[in-house]
């Protein structure tokens, strides 16, 4: 049930506001001055506020300005002195809408709604958010990790290119969404290509798009994701498998920061920081004549290698418990406990598949054990190539 408060100084206009509301089965609180509202928002959370505009002591633009600080509480105001000067004034300080006395019944109720649909798409919005960032969380306080940290911390508000390297199911991923996070371009998109994941005849197609016939299948125009990416970051995952004739047109973007699309002339000029991902030796590549060396010199101007989980076996209980409470929550149960002797019995796998292992076995405990995870239960259930 949503939860409103009335801020009015007249006692029958708060009486009717009270008994429209509550015949709408919302929850209702009404006060009579902005001291009081602003002591009630303080200790308590409200889905939506009416404040009168005339009062004494501190009128309705005052409260309206306090609360901003406060909350993000959308904030409907009324007045029978209102002006359009007036409307005007408290919509550019935050109201969410203003509404003129006496008002009409079907207008505020019209007027609330669209606010308090406004506040839960809010609320979700920052819910979603939060649960991305600890999807994308970077997990450890081992020596190695730190170190990661560190290096991040210093690159990322730079534009310098990144080389990112490591086995698979380290975090590459993390490690250039970070980059991203923490820098001057995290307000444009962050776009992934899977190098591995895209057939070499289509990978120049998906990174600098195609215009409309220029192969069988080119129906339509198609921006590329270097162009998709402008203005934020483009992480090349898995770098070492793309081919080379796709190798030699990335470096061309790199030298002029301009791309041509497959089957066009026209050079499209692009803004973007490029990250490159491999679980390869790239100079093994090189001397193998399958990666281009200067290309891998405009790629790694800084090299971030990340560690493997066996070198960093003190972070898996917080790697454990980081992802106990996600997968808990995802699956809507309560939160599993590891016992200490569960947790020494992972320390002692190989975890040749890394972090992406370890949460595969996480969520397979969860699934299948109760709600204490004990030694036996990671014996049981936990893959026996592990040890």
């Amino acid at each position: 049930m949503s939860r409103i408060l009335i801020i009015d100084d007249q006692d029958a206009i708060r009486r009717v506001l009270r008994d429209i509301l509550e015949n709408e089965k919302y929850q209702v609180d009404d006060v009579a001055n902005g001291m009081e509202a602003l002591q009630l928002v303080k200790d308590q959370e409200y889905d939506a506020i009416f404040c009168d505009i005339k009062m004494p002591e501190m009128d309705g633009i005052e409260v309206l300005e306090a609360v901003k600080q406060l909350c993000d509480t959308p904030v409907i105001m009324i007045s029978g002195h209102g002006t359009i000067d007036t409307a005007v004034d408290a919509i550019k300080k935050g109201a969410f809408d203003f509404i003129q006395k006496p008002p009409d019944l079907n207008r505020l109720l019209i007027t609330l709604r669209n606010a308090l649909d406004k506040q839960n798409l809010s609320t979700e919005n920052k819910a979603l958010k939060r649960a991305v960032k600890r999807q994308n969380e970077m997990v450890g306080e081992s020596d190695a990790m730190m170190d990661v940290k560190d290096m991040i911390e210093k690159v990322a508000p730079t534009n310098a290119r990144v080389l990112i390297t490591g086995e698979n199911g380290t975090g590459k991923e993390l490690v250039a969404r970070q980059l991203h996070e923490l820098s001057s371009r995290n307000y444009g998109p962050f776009i992934e290509v899977n190098c591995a994941a895209i057939p070499s005849e289509l990978i120049e197609s998906q990174l600098f798009g195609h215009e409309k016939g220029s192969f069988t299948s080119a129906i339509k125009t198609r921006k590329g994701d270097f162009e998709l990416a402008d203005g934020g970051t483009l992480f090349l995952d898995e770098i070492g498998d793309m081919s080379l004739a796709a190798q030699a047109k990335v470096l061309r973007a790199l030298q002029e920061n301009k791309i041509t699309r497959v089957g066009g002339e026209k050079e499209i000029p692009v803004n973007v920081r490029i990250l490159a991902a491999t679980n390869k030796n790239l100079k093994e590549e090189i001397e193998k004549g399958n990666f281009r060396e200067d290309l891998y010199h405009r790629l790694s101007v800084i090299v971030i290698n990340v560690p493997p989980l066996r070198e960093r076996k003190d972070d898996i209980p917080l790697l454990v418990n980081n992802f106990v409470e996600i997968i808990a929550q995802n699956m809507g149960k309560a939160t599993p406990t590891f016992t200490n002797e569960a947790l020494e019995e992972l320390k002692k796998f190989k975890w040749t598949g890394n972090i992406r292992e370890l949460h595969n076995i996480v969520e397979r405990l969860v699934i299948l054990s109760g709600n204490e995870i004990t030694k036996n239960d990671v014996l049981r259930y936990a893959n026996p190539l592990n040890q």
